[in-house]
């Protein structure tokens, strides 16, 4: 059994999903992992823990151990907010979300687009695709355009970060009504005067 047969059936088996892996010639190997939709988790959450990393790397040990793959350092992480897409498995779990890809050869010009992901289903003898639905322009002249692709013709796709600075919602203060908190206030009030 080869090192990447090792990763991926350790990963997949704890129900976890592959997205990469990588190794460099100074020993470091590099897996990254993502949690799949719908699966139960010890700890509850849609993104990827640092127990979820730790649970993997341990199980990893013993894999690689047995695989006699030699390595000097191994981690375990999260793709990040801007995850790779580099199956097309990847692109119909996220379709509808905003992506950036580079295409292997210029389309107009251009390599780089960003704009929603959709896929086109197969028509008679052509194959199924995918496309992104793009603004091009400023303000409201924006004018909104579709880019046809097929999985052969990207060089790189990458979901496009979403950061929220928001955090949790406010919520109003809302005072508690105690009866003996009441009394202790005015107690509290009257020391002061």
């Amino acid at each position: 059994m080869n090192w990447l047969k090792a990763v991926e059936d350790t990963v997949t088996g704890l129900g976890y999903e592959l997205v990469d892996c990588e190794r460099s010639p100074q020993g470091l190997l590099r897996v990254y992992i993502d949690r799949l939709p719908g699966q139960a988790y010890d700890l509850p959450g849609e993104f990827v823990t640092v127990e979820d990393c730790e649970k993997v790397t341990r199980q990893l040990q013993y894999a690689l151990e047995v695989a006699n793959t030699d390595y000097a350092r191994l981690e375990v992480s999260s793709p990040g907010l801007d995850r790779p897409l580099k199956t097309e498995a990847h692109y119909a779990r996220f379709v509808g979300t905003e992506v950036e890809i580079t295409l292997k050869l210029a389309f107009q010009g251009r390599k780089k687009y960003k704009g929603v992901l959709d896929a086109v289903p197969a028509q008679g003898e052509t194959p199924a695709s995918w496309q992104i639905v793009f603004k091009q322009g400023e303000g409201k002249t924006a004018v909104e355009q579709v880019l046809g692709f097929t999985f052969d013709e990207v060089r790189e796709a990458r979901l496009v970060p979403v950061i929220d600075f928001k955090g949790r919602g406010r919520r109003a203060a809302t005072p508690a009504v105690d009866d003996t908190a009441a009394p202790e206030v005015q107690e509290l009030g009257d020391q002061n005067k």
